[in-house]
């Protein structure tokens, strides 16, 4: 035990060089891009700044992976060769402060922002924990300033962020954690699953991993209220979209805004032919995909996603806009069934552990036709969590319009219910799980 402290602790402090290390690069790139009239020092600054946090991002996370596919290409053709891989731990939160910190740069280099010079409130910005780990990624332009100027505590404010909070707490361990466990199971046994459980299977995992990081993100930003810093929406209802194009503009916003202003518009947007505006839609969504993690299934999840966003895109429907109360009639209900389905399917690529997997998956969904409930005799409480799902969606319909549910009149009131939802539902899922504290 004394020897597995020793290792992670060291891990910690390597952890904590690493993200030491890349803020002290762009603080002091960001000043020389600022500095330098040359446009070419100013491009060699800005080709630092990206050389370098790319590159961490790459051996820590995407190395293996890459020299895991040029063995198998090697291997294609018939050459056995073998290349060293790392035994290395992914660091806790490096794909999000890589891209706030990436964003910093290219912002100054575009002169559309002023470097500090001040190191510790570059370093709060590029380190805020309530964000560090999982987002939402924050712009230089909108979190740095708070750093700079003075904050009282604000109770409206404050109110407002634990209300999120508490949302967003319902969400990870109430909803999020115990579809987790059917998840699980389900997806651990596809191929001795009918096709009624496997369809189940896709459902649980869409609202796990939609509360898993909505819920997360509120915390996250109800969390920074309370400080007096506000953070930016991460997602606004998704799974209320009436098509893909629509479902982007909810679903993970800081990511698809970054990706749509510091990838897809250099890339030439779609100011470019239909080529190469296909091109661009195509790098965008296979990178967002591969951000993701390091698998062929997140990659192709990606693809996916550009084969269903690219006729809407080119269509340009009128509801492709989040604007405007969201009314409940035939055609929306149908649109916004269809979107959802569609993100399943892309989900279980998300969720299995191979390609294989995933495409077997979904053939067993069509091929195993018994939508007979004789899986669910095994499970205890799986009408319970599918009783708990409806309701969310029911509860999160009637608030679509507003930031969070605990928001308007009847605050209070609201709260209660789900404090009350949520000791009923103790009663059929073991919370025990969740108390407890890791050091």
């Amino acid at each position: 035990m004394l020897a597995s402290y020793v290792f992670y602790g060291w891990w910690d402090y390597r952890f904590l060089f690493l993200i030491l290390l890349s803020t002290l690069v762009d603080f002091f790139t960001g000043i020389h891009i600022e500095k330098c009239k040359s446009r070419k020092t100013r491009n060699f600054f800005l080709g630092l700044s990206i050389f370098f946090n790319l590159g961490v991002l790459a051996i820590f996370k995407y190395y293996n992976f890459f020299i895991s596919a040029i063995t198998s290409s090697f291997l294609e053709i018939g050459l056995n060769v073998n290349f060293e891989t790392l035994n290395i731990i992914l660091p806790v939160g490096i794909s999000f402060y890589t891209f706030q910190t990436l964003s910093y740069t290219i912002d100054i280099w575009k002169g559309g922002l002023k470097p500090t010079r001040n190191f510790i409130n570059f370093a709060g910005f590029v380190s805020f924990f309530p964000q560090l780990v999982a987002g939402p990624i924050e712009r230089a332009s909108s979190l740095l300033p708070q750093f700079e100027i003075p904050r009282k505590f604000n109770s409206e404010l404050a109110i407002s962020g634990i209300n999120l909070m508490i949302w967003g707490l319902f969400k990870k361990v109430v909803i999020a954690d115990n579809a987790a466990v059917y998840t699980n199971v389900i997806f651990e046994n596809y191929d001795n699953s009918n096709s009624l459980t496997l369809i189940l299977g896709t459902v649980y995992f869409a609202f796990q991993i939609y509360c898993d990081f909505s819920g997360y993100s509120d915390i996250a930003i109800g969390t920074g209220r309370l400080f007096g810093f506000r953070l930016m929406r991460n997602f606004n209802y998704p799974y209320f979209s009436r098509n893909i194009s629509e479902f982007w503009k909810r679903w993970h916003i800081s990511l698809s805004t970054w990706f749509r202003d510091y990838l897809y518009i250099p890339l030439g947007g779609s100011k470019m032919n239909m080529i190469f505006t296909i091109r661009n839609i195509l790098i965008v969504f296979l990178v967002s995909g591969l951000w993701h993690g390091a698998n062929w299934t997140f990659i192709l999840w990606g693809g996916i996603h550009a084969f269903l966003f690219l006729p809407v895109f080119f269509l340009k429907p009128s509801n492709s806009k989040v604007s405007g109360p969201l009314v409940l009639n035939i055609s929306n209900i149908l649109k916004i069934c269809f979107t959802f389905s569609m993100v399943c399917m892309a989900w279980v690529f998300f969720r299995s552990k191979n390609v294989y997997e995933a495409i077997d998956y979904l053939m067993r969904i069509f091929q195993n036709q018994e939508f007979k409930i004789t899986y669910l005799s095994i499970e205890r409480y799986n009408i319970e969590l599918i009783g708990l799902i409806l309701f969310f969606v029911i509860f999160e319909w009637f608030h679509k319009n507003s930031e969070h549910p605990f928001s308007g009149k009847f605050r209070i009131l609201k709260i209660l219910f789900i404090i009350f939802i949520t000791l009923v539902m103790g009663k059929f899922f073991d919370y025990k799980q969740f108390i407890y504290f890791q050091f």
